[in-house]
């Protein structure tokens, strides 16, 4: 199974905290900083949305878009956004990430960039164990989603 994940990041969010980072370098994940004057072509990728359509048995295989930005700035980063990708929505599922925020309230289904990423692309390609390796939460993110679990084999 060949990955093929276009990540648009958002610059301002801290790259220390970034669940993304251990993954920069990884082999089918491109990453791409937000800049209001680029343009990125999203034709046909997935693109994970709490409103979208839930996954179809036919997604599977296909290219994944990811947005990596506070909730609050999703509109702004979704204006550089050529195409159109294909809304889905993630099954509920529960973070095993520490959220804290001062400034805005997090949806309550919200999920860390790595946890939204790994089941994306389980619904996409199956487990991708590598996807949570450096993952600090990894053992929690899949006792709280044990449709997931078979990726604790890694």
């Amino acid at each position: 199974m060949d990955l093929d994940i276009l990540i648009l990041r958002d610059p301002r969010e801290s790259v220390k905290k970034c669940s993304l980072t251990p993954l920069r370098g990884m082999a089918g994940l491109e990453f791409v900083n937000y800049h209001p004057d680029r343009r990125i072509d999203a034709s046909g990728r997935i693109l994970l949305d709490p409103e979208g359509e839930a996954f179809e048995p036919r997604d599977a295989g296909r290219s994944l878009f990811l947005i990596d930005c506070a909730w609050r700035r999703v509109p702004s980063l979704l204006q550089t956004v050529d195409g159109e990708p294909l809304r889905r929505r993630l099954p509920e599922l529960s973070t095993a990430y520490p959220r804290k925020s001062v400034t805005f309230q997090d949806p309550s289904t919200g999920l860390a960039s790595v946890e939204a990423l790994y089941a994306a692309a389980w619904e996409l390609w199956g487990p991708c164990p590598q996807l949570l390796e450096g993952y600090r939460w990894k053992e929690e993110f899949l006792r709280l989603n044990p449709r997931l679990e078979s990726a604790r084999s890694s």
